[in-house]
């Protein structure tokens, strides 16, 4: 007996609104045809077991699941790929996901989702989909927002070179050392640099590049993305310094420096 054509790995985006404190209608964030795919999923390979359930009872008030929220076969990528990558960042080997695609090696269809946007995109997730590619299994990624592309548009800056360089160090000195590294590499390449902080960090964040660079760099903020609350801004540090921006400690901030 042949083996089972294998299934399809969806790459399924969620609306940018987790741990916000007010949801954007589904239907606003997400086209049509993405909600409809994720609506006929049944197995699943995510961040958070329980934000996926919460994402899939969204979806389906608008279009209803094949499989009741109760039967969808879930499962969370391990607490080690969040802290040191898919990749063996921070001298940890790479993680190997081949396993977690056993449903769709037998012919299921599998959804990859995380909290926030595109999985596998300043999230974790692509070491599933290396392990899809390299089993064989087609990969399909779905239309949905992407916070660090609607950050750059918005901003002003370049969006022929960036780069995001994820999170930047705690330690406050090392942290000023790096936030003066991305401003000299965007002031001689001109390439824009893009990158992320846990929210209840914002603040802190917010005040060492204010203090660390240039009074002409640019600097934008991008917070609240596709929220009828969103705030996009986009100035020169030397306006920042006479207009300071007051960040909670809540809502997730995409950060951008350049010319």
């Amino acid at each position: 007996m042949s083996a089972p054509q294998p299934g399809t790995l969806y790459l399924v985006p969620a609306p940018l609104d987790f741990g916000c404190d007010v949801q954007a209608p589904l239907q606003d964030a997400l086209p049509a045809g993405t909600l409809q795919a994720a609506a006929r999923l049944t197995h699943w390979i995510c961040e958070n077991a329980k934000s996926t359930r919460a994402y899939l009872k969204r979806v389906d008030a608008l279009y209803p699941l094949t499989a009741a929220l109760q039967q969808q076969q879930i499962t969370e990528l391990p607490r080690e790929v969040h802290k040191k990558g898919d990749h063996g960042d921070k001298g940890a080997a790479p993680f190997d996901a081949k396993p977690l695609l056993a449903a769709a090696l037998a012919g299921q269809d599998m959804g990859l989702v995380s909290e926030a946007g595109m999985p596998a995109v300043a999230d974790p997730g692509s070491s599933v989909v290396r392990a899809a590619h390299d089993l064989g299994i087609a990969v399909a990624p779905l239309v949905g927002p992407v916070s660090l592309l609607l950050a750059l548009a918005a901003s002003g800056m370049n969006g022929q070179n960036f780069a995001f360089t994820g999170y930047l160090p705690q330690d406050a000195s090392e942290r000023s050392q790096r936030i003066r590294e991305l401003e000299a590499l965007a002031l001689k390449s001109g390439q824009t640099q893009l990158f992320i902080e846990t929210p209840y960090r914002n603040a802190a964040l917010w005040q060492a590049l204010v203090q660390t660079l240039q009074p002409t760099t640019r600097l934008a903020l991008a917070s609240g993305l596709t929220l009828p609350s969103a705030r996009i801004q986009s100035r020169p540090v030397r306006q920042w310094r006479q207009q300071p921006a007051a960040l909670d400690n809540r809502t997730p901030v995409v950060f951008a420096l350049g010319r």
